[in-house]
């Protein structure tokens, strides 16, 4: 925003995309611009509009997804609505700047909360024998009131895992506690401990072994299928954790060669993706699907794994389950 402001001129639009606290636009930016004198609604104009994509979705692109757009005058608006009209088939005006911030924090509150919903139920329907992938598909049936979500390793991804806080910032401003919002956290931060949890009964259980000392092939280093994206992956915490419990830990993803340099995990910086191959699968003890890229070779995995531990469902959704696929 400084930067624009240094070189703004009468007659432009400036829109803000990030994803941010209900305010924003408002309380940081528009001053920011104003401060070269020149007035937002009259001079100059300003709006926000919350960047929509869902990386992976071949049905739905930048052209075909609706853009809510904010902003505090008409004419702000009504220059915001005209410049996305002409890239976009459906714009969604809304009365202000920061109803346009919180529609976009309650689309990924949405998700942050029903995943952690999900990922609840996961470990009680376990510890009674029920798969909650079935009860899923079951409940997906439902043609109203219902919207299936699905259980995990974790949340992933620059979004769903950090936005949701924005607002549990900005509401004790307003003397007000968000406990969805920062129990559903709690909950979707714990899974990989569940996880590593589980993997470790697995090994016990199947091959009777622990897990410290074993070697354990990960799936999947990115966040979710079918993309190259490794931030606030999961599957990197899956790898530390696994680690810390004394075991050893390698990964295959089709689509990431190497893990790139993070601020959060440091040491797994360079570290190399294994080919999938038989002779290589004969060497670990088991492998945790924590991504479920759809260039993975499962029926691989179903021959030549000595114990699966799949946390995303992928082998039983390809008829692959067996007696050493073990669900988490």
């Amino acid at each position: 925003a400084a930067s624009a402001a240094a070189v703004l001129r009468p007659g432009q639009l400036v829109v803000l995309e990030s994803t941010t606290w209900p305010g924003t636009t408002a309380e940081v930016v528009r001053p920011l611009l104003e401060a070269g004198g020149l007035t937002v609604g009259d001079e100059v104009f300003l709006a926000f509009s919350p960047e929509r994509e869902d990386p992976g979705n071949a049905h739905y692109g930048t052209r075909t997804i609706p853009k809510v757009v904010g902003a505090d005058d008409p004419a702000s608006r009504d220059l915001a609505v005209a410049l996305y009209e002409a890239m976009i088939t459906r714009v969604v005006p809304v009365s202000s700047a920061a109803a346009a911030e919180a529609a976009k924090l309650t689309e990924n509150i949405f998700r942050s909360v029903n995943i952690a919903l999900v990922n609840e139920l996961k470990l009680v329907y376990d510890a009674m024998g029920i798969d909650v992938w079935e009860v899923i598909d079951a409940a997906a049936t439902k043609p109203f009131g219902y919207m299936p979500f699905y259980p995990g390793p974790g949340l992933g991804g620059h979004c769903i895992p950090v936005d949701p806080f924005y607002l549990t910032w900005r509401a004790r401003e307003f003397g007000m506690e968000t406990r969805f919002i920062e129990l559903a956290g709690q909950i979707n931060t714990a899974m990989p401990g569940h996880v590593v949890d589980r993997l470790a009964r697995a090994l016990s259980d199947h091959a009777e072994r622990a897990l410290k000392g074993a070697r354990i092939l990960l799936v999947g280093a990115a966040y979710k299928k079918n993309v190259d994206d490794t931030r606030e992956s999961p599957s990197l915490v899956l790898i530390e954790a696994i680690e810390a419990r004394g075991a050893a830990c390698d990964f295959h993803d089709p689509l990431i060669p190497e893990i790139p340099p993070t601020r959060e995990h440091p040491g797994l910086a360079d570290r190399r993706s294994v080919d999938l191959t038989e002779a290589a699968l004969a060497g670990y003890d088991a492998v945790l699907i924590a991504t479920d890229h759809d260039a993975v070779d499962y029926a691989l995995l179903s021959r030549a794994a000595r114990l699966v531990v799949d946390t995303r469902n992928a082998m039983a959704r390809r008829g692959l389950p067996g007696d050493r696929v073990v669900k988490a």
